[in-house]
């Protein structure tokens, strides 16, 4: 091969990289998304709101619409997996905000478990959130 040869080799390379890398949403993948709380202290009660945001970590911005096929809360974090509570999906009440209502009704470490399919993206999330029911 050539100089020349190598040349538009090369050229065609950077050509196919840049073309790529212009639809980065091919490059996604479930990992890219993530479930954070949005309060890390909830008050205890039987109508206690746990509320959480899904997020595309290469951006940072919030995503609505995903579908949550599963969900449980339970006393986990102090040792309880088994003590669980009855929890419910609630409206939204601003985009990418997923809100639930659960009956919290001992304080200490709860965990939420959710399963998502995010729109657009093969596979499922699955997530599991620690936060502490206060009196």
């Amino acid at each position: 091969m050539n100089f020349c040869n190598v040349k538009h080799v090369a050229a065609a390379a950077l050509i196919g990289l840049a073309l790529g890398g212009a639809n980065s949403k091919a490059w996604a993948g479930i990992e890219d998304y993530e479930f954070q709380l949005v309060q890390s202290t909830i008050k205890q009660g039987d109508a206690a709101i746990v509320a959480v945001r899904l997020i595309d970590k290469r951006s940072g911005k919030a995503v609505s619409d995903a579908v949550i096929f599963a969900q449980r809360v339970d006393m986990a974090p102090d040792g309880m997996e088994m003590m669980t509570a009855p929890i419910e999906p609630l409206p939204s009440t601003e985009p990418g905000i997923y809100r639930f209502k659960a009956n919290l009704m001992t304080p200490g470490g709860w965990r939420l478990s959710l399963g998502a399919k995010v729109q657009g993206e093969t596979g499922s999330l699955e997530n599991k959130l620690e936060f502490k029911a206060t009196p």
